[in-house]
């Protein structure tokens, strides 16, 4: 399993989040779970959109860009035709 997290893809062993994230001490966050059928996202946009939607809802200030998530997710893609992802905004 791998974790991205900040910039990096990590193993899941060494992915962290500290326990003063606002996610971890009050469920302060955002999600979309997205599946990937022949190494593409069902539906990305609908869920981008969603995720972005609830973000401002919340009044999150530093919501990554459309682009650097999409960039993320090629990234965490790479070499693999059917996973399961997470996305996850906090407050930080």
């Amino acid at each position: 399993m791998l974790a991205w997290v900040g910039d990096t893809l990590l193993p899941r062993h060494m992915a962290k989040v500290s326990v003063f994230d606002s996610a971890v001490q009050g469920g302060d966050a955002v999600w979309e779970g997205l599946r990937v059928y022949k190494g593409r996202v069902f539906k990305l946009d609908k869920h981008l959109q969603r995720l972005f939607d609830s973000a401002k809802a919340m009044d999150f200030k530093r919501v990554p860009s459309k682009s650097y998530i999409i960039g993320a997710l090629e990234a965490t893609l790479a070499g693999r035709t059917e996973i399961t992802v997470v996305e996850l905004f906090s407050r930080f």
